[in-house]
């Protein structure tokens, strides 16, 4: 299947993107999600011992992420492991797979929408909720623009988060009160044990899950067999060198008490770093953040909802590309309305476990699926995707129960709405 040209049809996406603008896109979905929201959760179930978990974490995603770009490589449509799932392993496991990103992703959409609101609006819950729903709202309409805009928006509001992030660490170290002292020492890393480490790597993993995005627009990046394998790695491994200095510095600086009882982890860093100065720097910084990976995320669960409506997996209403601007507007105005609904019903910490669990099971799949690729279209060694696999497994079992039960109803609901389609057909 080839994927350099830019000729599209009239329900087809244009590709308009090349490495820069995916890697930026990846960069955006990931550091976003992890620095300003997981790390909070993830202390409250180990500790010190999220830096363990967090290691854990990016090593199954750079399982999910090689697994990724070879198949994006392969098979460089919108719909991501939707398509992988359908194409390796058969249509019921590619719903699973699709159904497993919308679902876990729209929840992903609706944290950050939350950890938006969090760090711009210290206030009333009720006047968070409303921001966050402006916030979904305005990004939803920036993406109705085009993808190119997208891309030129998430590129800025990369640059505020990097530039933020470099300012919290320099006057953490350089002006602020950090210790190791606020850890505990060595023995403090196992403290959670080894339960709460793996549930604090499965609740990483939700900021991990942004590579995902650049394999769901590979439809509309240029070159996608050599794009998209370059493109995911390297914005993976920027945001796990990014993610261990931030997380380093916030053990040092607040202590895994604090850290787990933050709604904003990194703004309360710096105040107990001595540093407040520095405290709306961080809020800004924060905000940007979460709305770029929230730009990212609409985008990302927009295409592959395209994907799954083409089939026939979804309505059919899904499917329909703008005339003017290329996107799946219709896809992307159902999205945003379900994230708007879920911002007024939910907290931070319930979805992310919701939308670890759905993805952790999206990527299984994308394993299995690069497992079964035949030796022409192999870049990395089939044993990546047997740890892949067995690592998503390990994690979905370790999340919060509620968050299980929660995913496993929700899997369930999809499989038999599905169910009732097809009889219904036949």
């Amino acid at each position: 299947m080839s994927g350099s040209g830019n000729a599209a049809g009239p329900d087809r996406l244009v590709r308009r993107l090349g490495v820069g603008d995916a890697v930026v896109i990846g960069l955006g979905s990931m550091i976003g999600a992890g620095v300003f929201a997981a790390f909070g959760p993830a202390a409250a179930a180990a500790g010190a011992g999220l830096i363990i978990g967090l290691v854990i974490a990016a090593v199954i995603a750079y399982c999910n992420a090689t697994a990724s770009a070879q198949l994006a490589a392969a098979y460089p449509t919108s719909g991501g492991t939707y398509v992988y799932g359908r194409e390796r392993l058969g249509h019921r496991w590619g719903f699973v797979a699709g159904w497993g990103f919308v679902v876990g992703k729209t929840a992903s959409c609706a944290a950050m929408a939350l950890t938006f609101a969090a760090y711009a609006v210290p206030g009333p819950w009720w006047v968070q909720r409303i921001v966050a729903v402006l916030g979904v709202v305005g990004l939803a309409a920036l993406n109705y623009r085009g993808v190119t805009r997208t891309a030129q928006a998430t590129r800025i509001l990369v640059a505020c988060t990097l530039t933020t992030l470099a300012v919290l660490a320099a006057g953490i170290w350089l002006g602020g009160d950090a210790s190791p002292d606020r850890v505990g020492g060595w023995d403090a890393l196992t403290t959670g044990g080894a339960y709460g480490i793996l549930q604090a790597a499965g609740l990483l993993f939700f900021a991990f899950a942004g590579y995902a995005r650049v394999a769901t627009l590979g439809e509309e990046v240029r070159d996608p067999a050599r794009t998209i394998p370059r493109a995911i790695p390297l914005a993976l491994a920027i945001t796990v060198v990014v993610y261990l200095v931030v997380g380093l510095s916030a053990l040092f600086a607040a202590g895994p008490e604090l850290l787990a009882r933050s709604a904003a982890p990194l703004a309360a860093t710096v105040q107990a770093a001595g540093v407040g100065e520095l405290a709306p720097v961080v809020r800004v910084g924060g905000a940007l953040a979460s709305l770029g990976a929230l730009l990212a995320l609409i985008a990302g669960v927009g295409r592959t909802t395209l994907a799954m409506a083409r089939n026939r997996d979804l309505p059919g209403w899904l499917a329909a590309v703008h005339p003017r601007y290329r996107i799946p507007h219709h896809a992307e105005i159902a999205v945003a309305a379900v994230v708007c609904v879920l911002v007024l019903t939910t907290d931070v910490r319930g979805v992310i476990g919701f939308s670890s669990f759905g993805v952790l099971v999206y990527y299984a799949i994308a394993n299995a699926s690069a497992f079964t690729q035949p030796a022409g279209q192999r870049r990395w060694p089939r044993a990546l995707n047997v740890l892949g696999v067995t690592g998503c497994v390990v994690l979905v079992a370790a999340l919060p129960w509620t968050s299980v039960v929660a995913g496993v109803v929700m899997f369930g609901l999809g499989l038999a709405g599905r169910a009732v389609v097809l009889h219904r057909r036949a």
